[in-house]
C-alpha cells in the first residue's frame, strides 16, 4: 500500500525541565598509531532529551562512529577512552564488558551501517530478536517469538511470521535493516544510536527506513543519536544539530538555525558544497579546499584554519572553544559573533560567486551511444552439484535511448532495475543477446570476437587479439569507464604515474609521449604532479578518484561510463569532483552514461534521465521537466524521496512512499512491472485496471515537451 506521509512539524516548546535520557561530558577518544596517538574524539559533551533527535554530522575521519562507538563501549580493548557517559544515573565509562552487556539492548540501542555484518547469519531473525528479549526479560521462548513476529510487523515486515523463520541473507538490504531497528528497539531502549542506517539503501528504501526510525522512536519514546553525512536527511529528521570537525564539536544548535544561518565557518562551506538545483540553475558548487587535519598531530590553533575563508592571524594560535553565541547556538570559532549578526559571510563571498555563474544546458552534438531494444537474461539455476535451469531473470527488457556528445545521461531507479547490467552490455563491446548497440556510428556486434575482452577491459583500454583487434581496439578507445570505489579500482602497487601510463602503453604510445601524457592529464584533473611519484594508499579520497578519472581520459575517449562515481566520497570532495566532470563535458565535449542513486547529485550533472524499474525504462525526459513535471507514477515516488536540506521545505512536503521492495524479475508479469506497488493502479476505472494487468503500456510523448515520454496507462 502507497502512502502519504503527514507534513513533519517542529515544535520549538521550551525543554528546559526535560531531564536527559542521556549525558555526555568531555568524552575522549584515542587510538594507537605508529605516527603516535591518534585523539579521534576531543572532549565531545551533550544532552540528548527523550523523543528528540540529535543529528551529528561531519566529513570522514571527524569522529562521529568513534564518538557513537564510545558511547556504546563498543571500542576495541587498545583504544583510550576518557570523560563520562551518564545513562540512567549511571556512568558507562569504566563498567567490564559484563555490566555494559547488561545495559546494551535493555537501554540503550543500536542501529549499525551495514545490516548483513550485523546480524548472525547462521539464525533465523525470529531467533535473533527472541534471544535479544529473553536476555533482557524473564520470557519463555514462546512468548519471546510471539513478540519477535510483533516487532517484524510493527516495522513493516510483510508477511512477519512466516518470515520469522527466515535468514538475513533471504532479505533484501532494505528489509535487514528493519531487522535491524527491531533488534535495537525490542527492550524500548531509552536511547537509540543509528550510525549512517541509509547509506547504502536506495531513496525510496531510505525514506522507507526513516520512516520506521521515526516510528520506533515514537513507540518507544527514546531519544535517538543519527549520524549521518547526508544533510537533507538531518534537515527533515534532526531537532538538534551538532557539527565534528577534527574529534570534537565546532558548532551546535537546533536544525532550524543551523540551516537558516551556519555560524561556523566549516558548518558553511558544507552546506554551500551540496548539490541543489532550484529552477533549472546549476551553479558551480563550493568545495572545501585542502585536507583535514592528521589528528595524530594536530596543529596549534583552530584545525579548520589552514581551510577557512575568513581566518584571522589569532585563529593560528589558540584553538577556540566552543561558546555560547546569542541568537544561534554553541560555536568554536573567533568570529561567530560576526557571521551570527549578519556582517560577515563565512564562505569568504565563495557561495555568492558560484550562485551568479550558473552552467548551461548541454544542447549535444553527434550520437555517440545508440542502444535499440536492448536485452539481457541470466537462467536462474537450482542445486548444489548438478545444476539445474529452473527459470530466467529478466535484468534489462527492450531498452533503448541515445546519447549525444557533450550531454549527460542518468540511468536512475531502485537496485535491481537493471542500470548497472545496461551499463556493463554497452562496456562489453559484444554483440548483445538482444536488440542493437551503437558507439560512434560503429555497431558494436560487427567489432568480432577479439572484442569480448569484458566489462573490467574497459577501464585499460588492453584488447589483445587478431583479426578484427584494430576494430575492437578503436572501439576500446573510445569508452572507458569512472568506477564507484576509487581505491579498489587502481592497483595498489603501482604509482600515480604507472596507473596513468599503463593504458598509453596498451595502445602502443612510446615513453616520451607517455611522460608528457601523464603530466598533461594530472593538470587536466587537477591534481599537482608532485603526486605521480606516490601510490594510492598515500592519496585522498577524492585525489583518488581523480586519478580514476585520469586513468579513464587516457586515451581520449568519447564515452565515460560513470558508475556511482561519487557515492564513496564526502560532501565536501564531491563537490569538486562534480565541478571536474562539468568543466571537463565542457572542454573535451565528453558524452557522460551515468548509473546513481543519489537523485540530486543526478539532477545536478544530468541533461536527461532515464528511469528505470524491472529492466525497463518507464519515463525518459530533459532533467528539468521530469522533475517539474514527471508522469508516471514510480518516478513520483522516487522524486518526492529526496532529503531536501532545507528543515522548512522538507517537513512540509508531503511524499509517495512506496510500500514493499521490488520484486526479482523471474517471473514478469504481462502488464505493467510496476503493477504491484502502483498508487494509480488502485484508484483506477476496472477496464484501465484490466489493461494494467494484462497489457505492457507503450511509451507515450508527452504534448509539448520534447524528448518526455512515459509508459503508463493510469497516469
Amino acid at each position: 500500500m502507497t502512502t502519504l506521509t503527514s507534513p513533519l512539524r517542529y515544535d520549538p516548546a521550551s525543554t528546559a525541565d526535560v531531564t536527559p535520557v542521556l549525558s555526555v561530558r568531555d568524552l575522549r577518544i584515542s587510538f594507537p598509531s605508529e605516527a603516535g596517538p591518534v585523539e579521534a574524539v576531543r572532549g565531545v559533551s551533550f544532552d540528548l532529551l527523550p523523543d528528540r533527535t540529535l543529528g551529528i554530522v561531519g566529513e570522514s575521519g571527524s569522529g562521529k562512529s568513534a564518538t557513537a562507538m564510545g558511547v556504546m563501549g563498543l571500542l576495541p580493548p587498545t583504544a583510550g577512552l576518557g570523560g563520562e557517559v551518564w545513562l540512567g544515573g549511571q556512568n558507562l565509562i569504566g563498567l567490564d564488558d559484563r555490566a555494559l552487556s547488561r545495559v546494551r539492548g535493555a537501554s540503550i540501542g543500536m542501529v549499525f551501517q551495514d545490516p548483513l555484518s550485523a546480524l548472525t547469519p547462521i539464525f533465523s531473525v525470529g531467533r535473533l530478536l527472541s534471544d535479544a528479549l529473553r536476555v533482557h526479560q524473564d520470557l519463555s521462548r514462546k512468548a519471546a517469538w510471539e513478540q519477535a513476529v510483533e516487532l517484524l510487523d510493527l516495522v513493516g515486515i510483510p508477511d512477519p511470521r512466516g518470515r520469522a523463520s527466515a535468514f538475513p541473507h533471504e532479505f533484501s538490504g532494505g528489509m535487514r535493516q528493519r531487522v535491524v531497528i527491531a533488534l535495537a528497539i525490542a527492550n524500548r531502549p531509552r536511547v537509540l544510536v543509528a550510525d549512517e542506517p541509509t547509506t547504502a539503501l536506495d531513496v525510496t528504501v531510505q525514506a522507507q527506513i526513516l520512516d520506521v526510525l521515526r516510528l520506533a522512536q515514537r513507540e518507544t519514546g527514546a531519544g535517538l543519536v543519527l549520524i549521518t553525512h547526508d544533510l537533507g536527511v538531518v534537515a527533515g529528521h534532526a531537532d538538534d544539530v551538532a557539527v565534528m570537525y577534527a574529534g570534537r564539536f565546532v558548532e551546535k544548535t537546533d536544525v532550524h538555525a543551523l540551516f537558516r544561518r551556519p555560524t561556523m565557518p566549516y558548518t558553511a562551506r558544507l552546506l554551500a558544497a551540496v548539490p541543489t538545483v532550484d529552477g533549472g540553475v546549476r551553479r558551480p558548487l563550493v568545495p572545501i579546499g585542502g585536507e583535514p587535519p592528521a589528528l595524530a598531530d594536530l596543529p596549534g590553533g583552530c584545525p579548520f584554519a589552514s581551510r577557512c575563508a575568513v581566518a584571522l592571524d589569532a585563529c593560528g594560535s589558540d584553538e577556540p572553544e566552543l561558546r555560547q553565541v546569542a541568537g544561534h547556538g554553541d560555536v568554536a570559532c573567533l568570529r561567530a559573533d560576526e557571521i551570527a549578526a549578519g556582517t560577515l559571510d563565512p564562505t569568504g563571498g565563495l557561495a555568492s560567486v558560484g550562485r551568479e555563474a550558473g552552467t548551461s544546458r548541454a544542447t549535444g552534438g553527434d550520437v555517440v551511444l545508440r542502444v535499440e531494444d536492448l536485452v539481457k537474461t541470466f537462467p536462474v539455476t537450482r542445486g548444489a552439484f548438478i545444476k539445474r535451469r529452473v527459470g530466467t531473470l529478466h535484468a534489462v527488457n527492450g531498452v533503448s535511448f541515445e546519447l549525444r556528445g557533450g550531454e549527460t545521461l542518468g540511468l536512475v531507479g531502485e537496485s535491481g532495475s537493471g542500470k548497472t547490467t545496461t551499463l556493463m552490455e554497452i562496456l562489453r563491446l559484444q554483440r548483445p543477446e538482444g536488440g542493437r548497440i551503437e558507439i560512434a556510428g560503429q555497431e558494436v556486434g560487427a567489432a568480432g570476437k577479439g572484442a569480448g575482452a569484458g566489462a573490467g577491459a574497459a577501464v585499460n583500454t588492453s584488447v589483445t587479439s587478431s583479426g578484427s583487434g584494430g576494430r575492437a581496439r578503436t572501439l576500446r578507445h573510445d569508452v572507458q569507464i569512472v568506477m564507484q570505489d576509487p581505491m579498489g579500482a587502481l592497483d595498489p602497487r603501482l604509482t600515480v604515474h604507472q596507473l596513468l601510463a599503463e593504458p598509453l602503453r596498451a595502445v602502443g604510445r612510446d615513453r616520451d609521449v607517455i611522460r608528457s601524457r601523464v603530466q598533461e592529464l594530472l593538470t587536466l584533473v587537477g591534481l599537482d604532479p608532485s603526486v605521480s611519484d606516490r601510490f594510492p594508499t598515500a592519496l585522498s579520497g577524492g585525489q583518488r578518484q581523480r586519478v580514476g578519472i585520469a586513468r579513464a581520459l587516457a586515451t581520449d575517449p568519447k564515452l565515460l561510463a560513470l558508475d556511482e562515481p561519487l557515492s564513496a566520497l564526502d560532501v565536501s570532495v564531491q563537490a569538486g569532483v562534480i565541478n571536474l566532470l562539468g568543466r571537463l563535458k565542457r572542454e573535451l565535449g565528453l558524452a557522460y552514461l551515468m548509473v546513481a542513486h543519489d537523485l540530486a547529485v543526478v539532477r545536478y550533472i544530468c541533461d536527461r534521465i532515464a528511469v528505470m524499474y524491472l529492466g525497463h525504462i518507464v519515463e525518459t525526459g530533459n532533467t528539468e521537466t521530469l522533475f517539474s513535471d514527471p508522469k508516471h507514477p514510480y518516478t513520483k515516488a522516487l522524486l518526492s524521496a529526496i532529503p531536501v536540506p532545507d528543515p522548512e521545505r522538507e517537513r512540509a512536503r508531503e511524499r509517495i512512499v512506496l510500500e514493499g521492495e521490488q520484486p526479482r524479475a523471474t517471473n514478469l508479469p504481462p502488464g505493467c512491472v510496476f503493477v504491484d506497488r502502483c498508487p494509480l493502479y488502485r484508484l483506477a476505472d476496472e477496464d484501465v485496471r484490466e489493461r494494467c494487468r494484462t497489457e505492457r503500456p507503450a511509451p507515450r510523448a508527452v504534448p509539448g515537451q520534447p524528448g518526455h515520454a512515459y509508459a503508463c496507462h493510469a497516469a
